[in-house]
């Protein structure tokens, strides 16, 4: 089956990307969740729709990617969490939480679907979280999570 990804798929591309997957796969799973559509000739104007904007969203060159990661390396991010005295969190913490605290840092403006998360957060303290800049270039971001 011919399908346009129209989110990124870990694994198997990045929207605008023409895949060929199983038919299950694609009628069960991606198709019915939004992550990609049929491929047919009309379609060919969204793929250039959902290309424009990803390279507006992508940082084109590595050595750009390669400062922002420098950057977001040299930052000190802390979010402040509703805790108990355990320092067990009420919920956790979410990829959202960790772009506005980027943010709230000095840091670059990210895209929440570009945080990767080791696990999830759900106690205070310092954690690691890795922000997936390119394709080619990953940075560790250093996150202190505190009860507030």
């Amino acid at each position: 089956m011919r399908l346009i990804l129209t989110q990124e798929v870990g694994g198997l591309g990045s929207p605008g990307d023409v895949v060929e997957v199983k038919d299950g796969y694609g009628r069960n799973y991606l198709v019915p969740r939004g992550f990609a559509m049929k491929a047919t000739k009309g379609a060919e104007k969204q793929i250039e729709t959902l290309q424009r904007t990803r390279a507006a969203r992508e940082v084109r060159s590595l050595e750009e990617a390669r400062s922002l990661a420098g950057q977001l390396g040299a930052l000190s991010v802390t979010l402040k969490a509703r805790a108990g005295d355990s320092g067990r969190l009420f919920g956790s913490v979410t990829t959202t939480d960790i772009v506005e605290a980027v943010q709230a840092a000095g840091g670059p403006e990210l895209d929440r679907r570009r945080v990767e998360l080791h696990g999830s957060i759900k106690s205070t303290g310092k954690h690691m979280v890795t922000v997936r800049i390119h394709p080619e270039v990953a940075a560790e971001v250093s996150l202190d999570v505190i009860a507030g």
